[in-house]
């Protein structure tokens, strides 16, 4: 891919990083005399010339990809159980295709147009791929704490090791974060899934398969060429003084259910060894990253690594090593949209695709295919929501619910009934929507995520403390507290105004096998878009409700009994607000994931890093305190 960047672009690969932010820094203002960054200043005349060469350009190459997107599309369209996809491919010779060897007969002149392209954009932008580091080092910001970073799921990127003859055209190849992943998936669907697939009975490997997850900054820079992921902060951390040496990505395979974490790859003993060694090398503690799915895992590690029988650190391992952690858009109550995919192999981005896009999906990876992958992946369940009807809301009333709305989010999922049939299970609140999705799949799914996790709440501080010994309890903040660690800081940066999936419309259907099923309903929408093409939207980043990024950090960890040691939580919001030329949000993106590259999230992780996180002062614009405090979890001094 190197090879690729370099033809297309030249010596070095552009970078894709936003310009300096426009929201405030946290830092105390400059004194008087401070210098102010120098800006490239691009003529009126220049630009308007830039914009129309970009114009001509970018339709060219538009009408190029655009065509190649459909190529594919209509492959996957006509692709059979026969093997007639297969067949295609090799008749048309694209078995040993890779990228490269299609850059070789691609026009010379449509790199050339890429190349100025390229270069017609940096001449209209000041575009610094290391803006936001080189500013922090102008106030003194340098490397401090050692800095250790776990990722979410599409961060890591999954590599095959299997050795046996299904594998080994696959070796070292990513099957998942890469275009390897998407040649297997489009050109040996069968095989590709046989390996992303745990076994239904271990929860790990099938016999013959062996994935594991990739490690070091690769692992979660990119996820494929282009798309970058963590790549933005590494840049940043980078220009004041970070290298492999004080920083370390903890990648995991995210597949597993968290117990086997430890049993098959001994990941949260190296991140323990790797803690203790930063530690011991640099006589600092520790700064954790996390993001998404990364904080519920190392939620689930603070509660390991001081067990008896488990980590054996003892009960003040975390304040003793770590100083802070920053939890990026940490989904601690769960990911709403979990529950439907492995319900019914759905949710909005799905749902919402137009009805030839659904229906060439459908020939190439059904609804019931894609549930059947998400149910073998048993570390996707982990962020089944958690809560209940106490966080998420009954049949008549949820904490969230909109101001005169005729609905209630509290339905979780909805189901209109047809010809008063009397199997239509009617609306489902999150209490009855988990036994459901326990009643419509299959008996070793249920088992191991009811023996792996727990959904409910703690109530007395009691229960609280009888859970930290039950390590199905671990992964959930409402039945555990946080460590005895009064030194500990935790950071919660979270992206706020994007429409999130909150609820959904569902229907019963009959699949091509004639087997009873559920999918939701895309005949429902509201002009206003509060349901749309049956999801009702919600506040939250895109990926993640609100509830779920924020009620612990505003309100579950400032009540004792889940904070016992009184650990300080700062909170920082960032509304979304997209510039419209970047395709990825630019620099004050709210995004989910986009999040990772935002300006102001990169400045705070610096101040964290470099000792100057105490400067840092709460930032909260969301309605989340009128909504956690509706949120039907008490003090137990408290009248309900």
């Amino acid at each position: 891919m190197t090879t690729l960047r370099r033809r297309i672009f030249g010596v070095s690969s552009p970078s894709s990083t936003p310009s300096a932010s426009r929201d405030a820094s946290p830092a105390p203002p400059q004194k008087d005399g401070a210098k102010a960054e120098n800006h490239k200043v691009v003529s009126a005349a220049k630009l308007d010339k830039t914009s129309k060469k970009r114009g001509v350009r970018r339709r060219n190459i538009w009408i190029f990809v655009l065509g190649g997107i459909f190529g594919i599309l209509v492959a996957g369209f006509f692709a059979s159980s026969n093997g007639g996809l297969d067949k295609m491919v090799e008749l048309a010779g694209l078995q040993d295709m890779n990228l490269d060897s299609l850059l070789d007969v691609l026009p010379a002149s449509l790199i050339s147009d890429v190349r100025n392209l390229q270069s017609s954009e940096k001449d209209a932008v000041a575009y610094d791929s290391f803006a936001i580091g080189l500013q922090a080092r102008k106030e003194g910001i340098s490397s401090h704490y050692p800095v250790i970073m776990i990722p979410g799921v599409i961060s890591t990127g999954l590599e095959s090791w299997g050795t046996e003859e299904q594998s080994r055209q696959y070796f070292r190849k990513r099957l998942w974060g890469s275009w390897s992943m998407m040649r297997a998936l489009v050109l040996d669907k069968a095989s590709w899934k046989k390996h992303v697939m745990l076994d239904e009975v271990t929860g790990l490997d099938p016999p013959g398969v062996k994935l594991r997850a990739a490690q070091g900054f690769d692992a979660a820079d990119f996820f494929i060429t282009g798309y970058w992921i963590w790549n933005k902060i590494l840049e940043n951390l980078a220009t004041i003084g970070y290298d492999p040496t004080n920083a370390f990505t903890a990648a995991y395979d995210w597949r597993l259910s968290y117990m086997n974490y430890e049993k098959r790859d001994q990941y949260f003993s190296r991140l323990k060894n790797h803690i203790e060694l930063a530690k011991q090398v640099s006589g600092l503690k520790v700064v954790l990253l996390s993001h998404s799915m990364g904080s519920q895992v190392l939620f689930y590690f603070f509660h390991w690594v001081e067990s008896e029988g488990y980590g054996n650190g003892g009960p003040s391992w975390v304040n003793d090593h770590i100083d802070s952690w920053i939890n990026i858009s940490g989904c601690m109550l769960g990911a709403l949209k979990d529950l439907p995919a492995v319900l019914s192999g759905e949710m909005r981005d799905t749902a919402q695709l137009n009805a030839f896009a659904v229906y060439g999906l459908e020939k190439f990876l059904s609804r019931q295919e894609r549930a059947d992958i998400f149910r073998h992946m048993p570390g996707i369940s982990s962020m089944l929501p958690m809560g209940g009807e106490a966080v998420w809301g009954n049949s008549t009333w949820a904490p969230d619910d909109l101001p005169g709305a005729n609905l209630t989010y509290g339905n979780f999922i909805n189901f209109r009934q047809v010809n008063n049939s009397r199997t239509t299970p009617g609306n489902l609140t999150m209490a009855q929507a988990l036994p459901y999705l326990y009643d419509h799949t299959e008996q070793w799914y249920r088992d191991s995520v009811q023996r792996s996790y727990s959904h409910g709440v703690a109530h007395t501080r009691k229960v609280v403390e009888d859970n930290n010994d039950i390590p199905a309890k671990w992964i959930n903040p409402l039945e555990t507290r946080l460590p005895l660690a009064p030194d500990l800081k935790i950071y919660c940066f979270y992206g706020i105004g994007k429409p999130t999936e909150r609820a959904y419309y569902y229907r019963e259907d009959t699949d091509s096998l004639n087997r009873s099923t559920v999918m939701i309903d895309t005949t429902i929408n509201t002009p206003d878009g509060y349901v749309d093409r049956g999801v009702v939207m919600g506040e939250g980043d895109g990926t993640v409700s609100l509830l779920s990024t924020g009620y612990m950090c505003n309100k579950g960890w400032k009540m004792k009994r889940f904070n016992p040691a009184g650990v300080k939580i700062t909170t920082y919001e960032m509304p979304h607000e997209p510039d419209s030329w970047s395709p990825r949000g630019g620099p004050n993106t709210g995004d989910h994931v986009d999040i990772l590259g935002r300006s102001s999230l990169n400045d705070l992780i610096l101040r964290v890093a470099g000792g100057k996180g105490h400067l840092i002062e709460e930032m909260v614009y969301s309605n989340i305190m009128t909504y956690a405090n509706r949120v039907k979890i008490y003090e137990e001094d408290e009248e309900v």
